[in-house]
């Protein structure tokens, strides 16, 4: 099974992110836009994995409090020049990192390869390609997102709201030509 652990997002937030990606959309129209119910917080992507049960168990040790995130602002990853994902920007201080951490932690005893690189919260919108930057052509340069970047130049970063995580979520995420399906396998509470 294909799995990672994420938060949801409130209701509310997500209309408000789908209408936004709905007025932009035309220009950018040769990248892969999220299906709005696919909108999640990755905390960790886990991979193909049998041990759903151990997995489960590991992250019901998870003690940790539920806290705020604010969804606000806009980017692309890697770079402005080389965009290859759009992206809505999270903030939360360091609750969400610390969960992020608490999960990496805990799964690594189960083989699970630790994170690298440092959490960096983010809401994906759209890619270009598959999304990862070839190795040495991180800086080349990438026009799918050109027109949206200037058209989001000439309005404030967007607020689409604040909303309190109370809880996680195991997903199974089935790959398919019409793109990922996300299935609910187990919720951890916050506290």
């Amino acid at each position: 099974m294909r799995l990672f652990v994420a938060l949801d997002i409130d209701e509310s937030i997500r209309e408000k992110i789908v209408r936004s990606m709905e007025g932009v959309s035309e220009f950018a129209p040769d990248v892969r836009w999220a299906k709005p119910e696919s909108l999640h917080v990755t905390l960790k992507f886990i991979g193909e994995r049998p041990d759903v049960e151990q997995i489960t168990q590991a992250l019901l040790q998870i003690h940790a409090p539920s806290f705020e995130v604010k969804f606000r602002g806009y980017g692309f990853f890697p770079t402005p020049k080389s965009a290859r994902v759009f992206w809505v920007g999270i903030e939360s201080g360091t609750p969400l990192s610390d969960l992020a951490n608490s999960v990496d932690e805990i799964l690594t005893p189960l083989g699970i390869v630790k994170e690298t690189h440092t959490f960096s919260p983010h809401l994906t919108l759209a890619r270009k390609g598959s999304g990862r930057p070839t190795r040495g052509k991180e800086d080349r340069a990438n026009h799918a997102f050109q027109r949206l970047q200037e058209k989001l130049a000439a309005f404030p970063a967007p607020e689409f709201g604040t909303m309190t995580a109370r809880e996680f979520f195991l997903y199974q995420s089935q790959l398919s030509p019409k793109g990922s399906r996300y299935t609910r396998i187990a919720s951890f509470t916050l506290r």
